[in-house]
């Protein structure tokens, strides 16, 4: 991590991480960036659906892979990168047929390694194979959920899921919110731990940081008006005033469950998350 000398109040706890010692090419590979309009909280109506999102820093969409369809042909690493639109860093990989094709990078590859995805690859940190044809234990990433899906599960800094056991055609994995999941023995998933594990030891510091990263701000239900919020109104500081606690529109908050128990993928879940 990186610490700043106090000479502002801003500064006195900020923390970032150092970027010289793991990144090797400053400007991204020109083919694998496209231009992005962000939709910074808005729907195709451009109405606000998420709160406290807006303006940041312009960025240019990095074209990661997360389908790895080019299966059995070896890549190396050619380069570690940074990426604005993932906590984790990515890298240049470039196919023994001379394609190239940016990927999340376990913290354990360096430029210069050869990554594989094959269902026969050695079980090193960057391959990709099977659920099936990994043992127990293994620390993954990348997680797809079917034979010819797109790795959807585990792909921010610094996370890892384990295999836990196989049985009748599915894998138990353990995910970081500490969930229990079926997910079938086909799927793919690489090998490692997401880079940048350092990402969740970062003070922001101050405010002007957090807008320059698209994050507007968030305002005390109890300090608007009665109108605007369930907290609102009162003269001075007053409690909440409601049995439970609701956000703006009156929905539970604070541990009340969401998800639909009739959803389709219930049926795999084998025991519910434990963090919030």
């Amino acid at each position: 991590m990186k610490t700043y000398a106090p000479r502002s109040p801003g500064r006195r706890q900020m923390t970032g991480i150092n970027y010289r010692e793991f990144l090797t090419r400053r400007e991204p590979e020109k083919s694998l960036v496209a231009g992005i309009q962000r939709a910074v909280g808005r729907n195709n109506l451009g109405r606000i659906t998420t709160r406290h999102k807006g303006g940041g820093a312009k960025r240019l969409l990095r074209l990661v892979d997360f389908k790895f369809d080019k299966k059995d042909i070896p890549a190396r690493v050619e380069s570690v990168e940074y990426d604005p639109n993932r906590t984790a860093f990515i890298g240049l990989v470039v196919y023994r047929d001379g394609e190239k094709r940016y990927i999340v990078l376990p913290k354990e590859v360096r430029p210069g390694r050869e990554i594989l995805v094959s269902e026969k690859a050695p079980i090193l940190p960057g391959n990709r194979l099977p659920l099936g044809a990994l043992p127990p234990g293994t620390f993954i990433y990348n997680i797809a959920l079917s034979s010819e899906g797109k790795a959807v599960l585990v792909r921010s800094a610094g996370s890892f899921a384990e295999i836990v056991a196989h049985d009748g055609g599915y894998a138990t994995i353990k995910l970081p919110s500490g969930e229990f999941r079926k997910v079938k023995d086909d799927a793919w998933a690489s090998i490692g731990q997401v880079s940048n594990e350092e990402n969740n030891l970062v003070v922001i510091g101050k405010a002007g940081r957090s807008r320059l990263m698209g994050i507007r701000p968030t305002v005390r239900g109890s300090a608007m008006n009665p109108v605007d919020h369930p907290y609102g109104g009162g003269e001075g500081r007053t409690l909440r005033g409601t049995r439970r606690p609701k956000n703006k529109w009156g929905r539970g908050t604070r541990g009340v469950k969401t998800r639909n128990p009739n959803k389709y993928s219930s049926k795999f879940i084998i025991s519910r998350r434990t963090k919030n």
